[in-house]
């Protein structure tokens, strides 16, 4: 080992020069208590050791050594140079405690990221050239170092990265010079302004992951809710079976339509914390959305929302509506609606909506146009009848639908429907009531004659989609219009409409009898006292007029008295 003075106060070393002198560890430096300099690159030191008594030290350069760790140092308060380029580091820290420390060579290591630094309050240079620093997020404590004023990180996978230079300035305005270059002001506010618009970009993604969040916990919420109706609602017929179970009629029967249940609506049943959003907290029980062509609504509180003056714009450009946990009788009452506030949706979606039965699809002729129908099997039992897509076709053929659960409608497919079912609607209007006959007849022909005023009123350039349209109005078959649905509120307002008017033609009936009778009796009366009553008038006659004068003056009296 060659020792090479370079200064001396004295006879205390200040300074030592042991470059390229083959050491493999650090030692025999204990006593070099005012040691300023120490110059030990291109050994073959491998870890740095042995420097706990040079507290004085100013400069320390272990440059082009086998270091693989960064380590006992932090006692170094006052080393304000260290030098560890060309080694073996993998990763920076371990630097608390170098407070008077301004210069950190770092270049021609293998570090893939960096801690400490913001640690360092005097720092100013920093070469970090020709690492394996790939993003930004490795070096991101260099961010919050406020000391910094020239780095270096050419020659890292990052530095070729379109972004880089922004990203750099954008996160350390400080800096004077990048990559040995100083930083002129145009890039400054190029800079700036590119982290304003960052920022906006982080504000808006952090709206719509909150947006997604509370999407996803109202959907939970309104699950959860819909989940509780239907346990109770069968809690419910199960008691009414029993019940039932010696009635001989059916109270859910109106017009050959049987009624499923009917849930009752409760309150909020949940809400949730996200655990990246731990701010958000969700309560909501029903969700409205728009998809680009697609309403979605979840929940029965959602078909509040088609009472709302939507924009043209935004009606206009619906075609698709889906409905999740929601009943289907619910969903009935709000049909009439959609075709008026919707006017170009063709497709109709239904999950958790609780179709139980063929009949329920008779509803649906009520609208004005569908092109497309998808029933989710989830919550809809009767996907799984066999023939539920021929009775759709054969129910609303006036509508010509095309596909059905994303399957093409052929031609085969209508033939198949008319077959299995076309005898339907010829008994049902056999044995429906006249009276409920004529009715559907009216209606019938009602739209018959709205469609000839409408054709009457329309300017020769009418669409042949327009003139589809208003067949599609008028097409439906009246046999196919005596099968109906109807909901269970109906039946009730029905029942209870019926049970009131049977109760005053009751009474009616009652008041004439009574009435009828009274005046019977009176009749008899009269009869029996006619005789004895026609002899007395006679008679009282008779004695009134005997004296012809007398009653002259009394008659004479009395039309006096009256005037």
């Amino acid at each position: 080992m060659n020792l090479k003075e370079t200064a001396q106060v004295g006879k205390k070393l200040i300074s030592l020069d042991l470059c390229d002198n083959q050491i493999e560890e650090i030692s025999g430096l204990s006593t070099l208590r005012c040691l300023r300099v120490l110059l030990l690159g291109k050994n073959r030191i491998k870890k740095i050791s042995n420097l706990e008594n040079l507290k004085s030290l100013d400069v320390l350069d272990l440059h082009g050594n086998q270091i693989t760790k960064i380590e006992n140092i932090n006692h170094l308060c006052e080393l304000r140079v260290l030098n560890l380029a060309k080694n073996f580091l993998s990763h920076v820290d371990n630097l608390n405690g170098l407070d008077s420390l301004t210069e950190l060579n770092l270049r021609h290591n293998q570090i893939t990221f960096v801690r400490d630094v913001d640690n360092l309050p005097c720092l100013q240079h920093l070469f970090l050239s020709f690492n394996n620093i790939s993003s930004f997020d490795s070096i991101s404590c260099l961010a919050d170092s406020s000391s910094l004023s020239d780095i270096t990180f050419d020659g890292n996978p990052i530095a070729q990265e379109s972004w880089y230079k922004h990203t750099v300035l954008q996160n350390m305005m400080q800096l004077r010079q990048l990559d040995m270059k100083r930083i002129t002001e145009e890039e400054r506010r190029m800079a700036s302004v590119l982290a304003k618009k960052e920022e906006e970009k982080k504000r808006e993604s952090h709206k719509q992951s909150l947006l997604k969040e509370k999407k996803r916990l109202t959907i939970n919420n309104v699950a959860r809710q819909w989940d509780l109706q239907q346990q109770r609602v069968a809690s419910i017929a199960t008691d009414e079976d029993r019940k039932d179970s010696d009635s001989p009629h059916d109270p859910c029967q109106l017009d050959g339509s049987t009624l499923s249940a009917f849930p009752e609506e409760t309150g909020p049943l949940d809400s949730g914390l996200n655990n990246a959003l731990q701010s958000l907290s969700v309560i909501d029980t029903y969700l409205v959305e728009v998809d680009g062509d697609t309403l979605s609504l979840y929940g029965s509180g959602a078909l509040e929302s088609l009472d709302r003056n939507w924009s043209v714009q935004t009606a206009g450009m619906i075609t698709t509506v889906s409905f999740t946990f929601i009943e289907f009788d619910e969903i009935v009452q709000v049909l009439p609606k959609l075709k008026i506030k919707f006017p170009n949706f063709l497709h109709l979606k239904f999950k958790e909506t609780n179709l139980v039965m063929l009949q329920q699809f008779n509803a649906l002729a009520q609208l004005r146009r569908v092109d497309q129908l998808t029933i989710d099997p989830q919550g809809n039992p009767v996907v799984s009848f066999t023939l539920w897509k021929y009775y759709v076709l054969f129910r609303l053929s006036h509508f010509s639908l095309q596909k059905i659960n994303g399957t093409e409608v052929t031609q085969n497919d209508m033939i198949m429907a008319e077959r299995l079912f076309g005898i339907l609607a010829h008994v049902a209007s056999s044995e429906l009531p006249q009276y409920r006959l004529i009715s559907i007849l009216g209606d019938a022909r009602k739209k018959q004659f709205r469609y000839l005023l409408e054709s009457k009123g329309k300017k020769p350039g009418i669409s042949n989609e327009e003139n589809n349209d208003s067949k599609r109005l008028v097409g439906e078959n009246t046999n196919r219009a005596t099968l109906n649905y109807t909901t269970r509120d109906f039946y009730n307002e029905k029942l209870e409409e019926i049970k009131e008017k049977k109760k005053f033609c009751k009474m009616y009936i009652e008041d004439l009898v009574k009435e009828a009778t009274e005046i019977n009796m009176k009749n008899e009366a009269l009869q029996k006292l006619w005789p004895q009553m026609f002899i007395e008038l006679v008679r009282d006659a008779v004695i009134e007029i005997r004296n012809k004068n007398s009653y002259m003056k009394l008659c004479l009296q009395q039309i006096t008295d009256q005037k």
